[in-house]
C-alpha cells in the first residue's frame, strides 16, 4: 500500500537546535502517528515538516494526495462568521459543497451566522477542525487537536479521526493531551536541551 505520508532520515532543526534526527516512518491509508513528548520537544516542528511550511534538516518528506493542517492557530478571518471562514478555506481546495455537512458533524450549524470573533477557545477549536473535516484531504496533520476542547468535543474529535481513518484516510496527531488512537504508532519526542 502506497504511503500518504513518509520520512526517511529527516531531522527536526529550530533555531539551530536539533530537536530529532534519523526519524524515518511511512503513514499508510488508515493508520495513525501519535507524536507526543514535553513542550519544546519538536512536535510541532515535525508537524509543520510534515505539512511542508518547514525544510527539514536532513532526509526527505513525501507526500501523496492532499494535506489539511491543524495548527496551533485557526487561521479563521475574525471579522467573517462561522460559515464564511469555512467556505474561504475550502474554496481555496475547492470543497466548499462539505463546510455544511463539516459544521453539523462538529455540532456547529448553530454557529455558521456567528463572527469568528465571538466563538470561546474550544469553539474556535472546533470550527478549525471543521475546517480540516471539510478539505477531505485523505492525510489529516493535528497539531495539539484537543486544546481547549471538554470531554465531549474531545470525545468527537477522536470519532472523526477514527471515521477518517475507517474510510482509509491517514493522520498524524502530535499532542500533550490524550487523545484516543486505537492502533497508533506512538512516537516519543524527547525533551529539548
Amino acid at each position: 500500500m502506497t504511503a500518504l505520508l513518509s520520512f526517511d532520515q529527516v531531522a527536526g532543526i529550530r533555531r539551530g537546535e536539533t530537536l530529532f534526527e534519523d526519524m524515518s516512518f511511512a503513514l499508510s491509508p488508515g493508520k495513525a502517528l501519535l507524536v507526543t513528548g514535553p513542550n519544546g520537544a519538536g512536535k510541532s516542528t515535525l508537524i509543520r515538516i510534515a505539512a511542508g511550511l518547514l525544510r527539514p534538516g536532513a532526509g526527505r518528506v513525501v507526500r501523496r494526495g492532499r494535506t489539511a493542517l491543524l495548527a496551533e492557530t485557526a487561521a479563521l478571518d475574525a471579522g467573517r462568521s462561522v460559515a464564511e471562514a469555512l467556505v474561504f478555506w475550502a474554496r481555496l481546495g475547492g470543497r466548499a459543497h462539505h463546510v455544511a455537512a463539516a459544521l453539523d458533524e462538529l455540532g456547529l450549524t448553530a454557529l455558521g451566522d456567528v463572527p469568528v470573533r465571538m466563538l470561546s477557545t474550544g469553539q474556535r477549536r472546533r470550527v478549525a477542525m471543521a475546517r480540516v473535516v471539510a478539505s477531505a484531504a485523505p492525510l489529516w496533520l493535528l497539531d495539539e487537536p484537543a486544546n481547549g476542547l471538554d470531554a465531549a468535543a474531545a470525545a468527537l474529535l477522536e470519532a472523526l479521526i477514527a471515521r477518517h481513518r475507517a474510510g482509509g484516510g491517514a493522520v498524524v496527531v502530535a499532542t500533550h493531551l490524550p487523545v484516543a488512537l486505537p492502533d497508533a504508532v506512538p512516537l516519543m519526542l524527547g525533551a529539548a536541551a
